[in-house]
């Protein structure tokens, strides 16, 4: 039973920081490339920022500079620290293990960015 289960959405001011983190079980994390997409309310699900099992990462254009993704193998973690956010950012943040044809997801963290 693969399971993953994100954590540490909030509401935030603008300009203010969020660590995700994402913990996976009933898989071998460690040969997994990890993702991190986003729905935000009226839009489609987009792809935020991957990580390779060999820890190479990609960053969609509009989070470059702000958002950083990581992982610990031994926990089989997976992290995005968010920085300096933005209202746009406003979404439900979800936690993806690729593997054809549709890959485990997780059920969702909420970031909120307001004043």
């Amino acid at each position: 039973q693969v399971q993953l289960v994100e954590s540490g959405g909030g509401m935030v001011q603008p300009g203010g920081s969020l660590r995700l983190s994402c913990v996976a079980s009933g898989l071998m994390f460690s040969l997994y490339t990890m993702a991190w997409y986003r729905q935000a309310p009226g839009k489609e699900r987009e792809l935020v920022a991957s990580i390779t099992s060999t820890s190479d990462t990609y960053y969609t254009e509009f989070v470059k500079g702000r958002f950083t993704i990581s992982r610990e193998n031994v926990d089989s973690t997976m992290y995005l620290r968010m920085n300096n956010l933005r209202p746009d950012d406003t979404a439900i943040y979800y936690c993806n293990a690729a593997e054809r044809p549709r890959g485990y997801w997780g059920q969702g963290t909420r970031v909120t960015v307001s004043s």
